[in-house]
């Protein structure tokens, strides 16, 4: 996904307010974020405060819609359909600038990512996609029931829903990030000790038949910069079955295992065409 140095993108209608991307002032999943927070983070000015009033009345009218539904059915499937393809950019365009660990020291959920975490993150899409996915999928249900069905959003406390529903994401990113570091820890301790028992490294061994045909030797496994996907392809090499390589992830099925080999699949014929041609004196195929 491009453009994550931007911090957000638009949204489609009906969900109009979804366009205008904020960095709130964050607070508590039941605190609604409050208007002199928004102020002091994007310096509005009388103009801007008038849109956000403009912007709630309309939230307001939105959620009247969808209580009438019970906050469930087709017209709030898309309200969450408007809300997560506004979340998304914006979760990942912090995750790029390192913005969102800003927003949490400041109230007091210190993560101090170490400068490689912070490189990881800048560098790596894959990572920031899983992880506002991830992070959107848990904050989702109790946004629903505190903010919704229990009224802890409401247009007298001045954000609109997105704001809220961002503030509520970036809380919930502090809990993903604290289970992504721990999973990163027990992926190098696992890699590790594949290493320590692998012996020495052999001629290209297959690890599937449908792209590359097992065509990875140990030395390439230095050369993947996804720790998660380095030990999924290191583990499929020693023949372990992908249900067990997904409880070594702590994946939520299979098939984000399957989605990790063949993104690396997919990159890996890249660059061996391109190596192949170089061979060769001969551009690679793309």
């Amino acid at each position: 996904m491009e453009g994550d140095d931007a911090g957000g993108q638009s949204a489609a209608e009906p969900v109009h307010d979804l366009r205008h991307s904020v960095q709130p002032r964050l607070q508590d999943q039941d605190e609604p974020v409050a208007d002199d927070g928004l102020h002091q983070l994007n310096g509005d000015d009388s103009r801007d405060a008038e849109r956000l009033q403009g912007r709630t009345d309309a939230d307001q009218q939105i959620f009247d819609i969808l209580a009438r539904d019970d906050f469930q059915g087709p017209r709030y499937d898309r309200f969450v359909d408007e809300l997560v393809r506004y979340s998304i950019p914006v979760l990942r365009g912090w995750m790029y600038s390192g913005f969102i660990f800003t927003l949490l020291a400041k109230r007091g959920h210190a993560l101090q990512p170490h400068d490689f975490e912070r490189e990881l993150l800048a560098s790596d899409s894959d990572l920031r996609e899983e992880l506002a996915i991830m992070t959107i999928a848990c904050a989702l249900p109790r946004f629903r029931q505190r903010a919704l069905i229990e009224g802890g959003w409401t247009p007298v406390g001045g954000a609109s829903i997105s704001t809220y529903f961002i503030g509520a994401c970036t809380y919930e990113f502090a809990n993903e990030f604290r289970r992504w570091r721990k999973g990163e820890e027990r992926h190098r301790r696992a890699l590790q000790h594949l290493q320590e028992h692998s012996g020495d490294p052999v001629s290209p061994v297959r690890v599937d038949d449908e792209v590359l045909g097992k065509m990875v030797v140990q030395g390439r496994l230095s050369r993947i910069k996804n720790t998660r996907t380095r030990v999924a392809v290191a583990l499929t090499i020693d023949d372990c079955p992908q249900d067990e390589i997904r409880e070594v992830l702590d994946a939520a099925s299979v098939r984000v295992v399957e989605g990790l080999l063949h993104r690396w699949r997919t990159n890996e014929q890249r660059n061996w065409d391109r190596e192949e041609g170089d061979e060769h004196g001969e551009p690679g195929r793309r």
